[in-house]
């Protein structure tokens, strides 16, 4: 009886996988869009444009660094933008 629930299971994650096969590449992307549009929303202060959020964001500057050149690139930014941040 324990192995039955086991190909049932394995059933199920088969199925959900089948589905989601098609969509990855939409998902991806729409995960890549709000990573995208955070990174932003955390830089926006130093590129010009007002963050009332400013002081929150500021403790997450450590953590998100490393993805900031790989942003820049996606943004069309040949070059950090950034006076404080050269990773070029």
């Amino acid at each position: 009886m324990v192995e039955r629930k086991f190909s049932i299971k394995r059933l199920v994650e088969l199925y959900d996988e089948m589905l989601s096969v098609p969509h990855r590449t939409e998902i991806a992307r729409e995960l890549r869009d709000e990573d995208d549009l955070f990174l932003l929303l955390v830089y926006s202060d130093m590129l010009g444009i007002p963050n009332p959020a400013f002081y929150y964001t500021l403790e997450l500057y450590p953590y998100i660094i490393e993805k900031f050149h790989d942003w820049h690139l996606r943004m069309g930014m040949e070059k950090s933008p950034l006076d404080g941040i050269r990773c070029c």
